[in-house]
């Protein structure tokens, strides 16, 4: 079953809504996950009151008596998206008691317990966060420590092979940012020249492309003007996955440089010959971690992390505060497909010869030679499950290098 069976188109704009204002905030390379965060502030939400209530209510903009059921809608949404591994966890110290109707808003079996071992209690947390995600995240992103009363986390792992893998080889950009560096460069060339399009906003032109993977995924690349910031792209793309900004696709195009890094040109044939489109780009891997509570006005946690109170009655009848709100995130995108992870945890305290050319054709040309945007969706719903910003892709191998053993090579998921 696909997501937008499961959860209103209402709710995947209002997530993706939250994509974009984080992108917002991004200044260098990143990847994250505002799916895997929304879940985790619904179900806080619905143990809140006060000031903390109308916070997170307004940060996922549904209202608090709906989130934790939009919630558990979303997490097994996202569960039935084909490539795409979801969960949620909750562990509280053995002396907290929760109330029944907070802890029935989970998932069966999301809940365990941890005594005053952190050792072995954070081994357990960390080993969960790997188990969930493959090995690409491979400890939960909070500590333990003995304040801690609650630990909630959730976890996103997805993974695409492309329909037309690409094929890899040297790129040297001649201008921008990666000028004289030698990259892991990717090239394919089709016949589906709409797969890109130009878009105008009132920030700047954006080039869009498509890269479909063969189980409902896909990965949009996004490359906006040079003046433009990563969050002006950032949010220029989710307006692309969700249609409401218009693209003018490769085939409509006129000849001549017609978008960032796009142009559209003749070349001669052997024989004749479709529009067609060439693609180069490169291998990343991009991993981050981020502070939600560096951002906790954009996450709804202001209040909440505010010890000297109790935030969440509905929760339990002993005060919890927010202390820790982090999230983990790694993105790799290669020859062959895409893997991507992120976890998402909350503890709470008390208080990514020559032949003979006879003919012409259009060729459709686009290089993302330089930082640019990307954007992993489920095709059919159009959320967004993890998003970033390329500024460090992967360097072309020397000759002889095989990776690291028992690891994947950079750029090859």
């Amino acid at each position: 079953m696909r997501v937008e069976n499961r959860v209103d188109g209402a709710v995947v704009r209002t997530v993706n809504g939250l994509t974009a204002r984080w992108g917002a905030t991004a200044g260098g390379g990143t990847v994250f996950s505002a799916a895997g965060v929304w879940p985790l502030l619904a179900l806080l939400a619905d143990g809140a009151a006060g000031p903390a209530r109308q916070e997170l209510a307004d940060a996922l903009g549904v209202p608090a008596d709906r989130a934790a059921a939009t919630a558990r809608e979303l997490l097994a949404a996202l569960g039935s998206v084909s490539g795409l591994d979801a969960a949620l966890g909750l562990w509280t110290h053995h002396e907290l008691l929760l109330r029944e109707e907070w802890l029935a808003q989970l998932p069966p079996g999301a809940h365990g317990a941890f005594g005053d071992d952190l050792v072995t209690a954070q081994e357990r947390l960390d080993r969960w966060a790997a188990e969930r995600t493959g090995g690409l995240v491979e400890r939960m992103p909070v500590t333990l420590n003995r304040q801690t009363r609650m630990v909630l986390a959730g976890a996103l792992a997805l993974h695409t092979t492309w329909r037309q893998p690409f094929t890899e080889q040297r790129l040297t950009p001649e201008s921008g940012p990666w000028q004289g560096r030698t990259l892991r460069g990717l090239h394919r060339r089709s016949v589906r020249p709409d797969r890109v399009g130009v878009a105008g906003t009132p920030d700047g032109f954006v080039t869009a492309l498509t890269v479909p993977g063969d189980n409902g995924v896909d990965v949009h690349l996004v490359l906006g003007e040079e003046r433009m910031t990563p969050g002006q792209v950032m949010a220029a793309g989710v307006a692309v996955v969700e249609r409401a900004l218009a693209l003018t696709p490769g085939g409509a195009l006129p000849y001549g440089e017609v978008g960032p890094g796009l142009r559209v040109e003749r070349e001669p044939a052997v024989a004749p010959e479709p529009t067609s489109l060439d693609v180069r780009t490169v291998a990343y891997e991009v991993r981050a971690d981020h502070d939600l509570l560096s951002l906790a006005d954009l996450f709804g946690l202001r209040t909440a992390t505010d010890a000297r109170f109790g935030h969440f009655p509905g929760v339990s009848a002993h005060p919890l505060a927010v202390s820790e709100a982090r999230q983990s995130a790694v993105a790799r995108f290669g020859a062959l497909g895409f893997r991507a992870a992120a976890v998402t945890a909350a503890a709470q305290t008390y208080g990514s010869a020559a032949p003979q050319y006879r003919y012409e054709t259009t060729v459709v040309r686009v290089a993302f030679d330089r930082p640019f945007a990307f954007l992993a969706t489920d095709r059919d719903s159009r959320l967004v499950l993890l998003a970033g910003w390329v500024t460090d892709p992967a360097p072309y191998p020397a000759p002889g290098y095989a990776g690291s053993a028992g690891r994947p090579t950079p750029g090859r998921p």
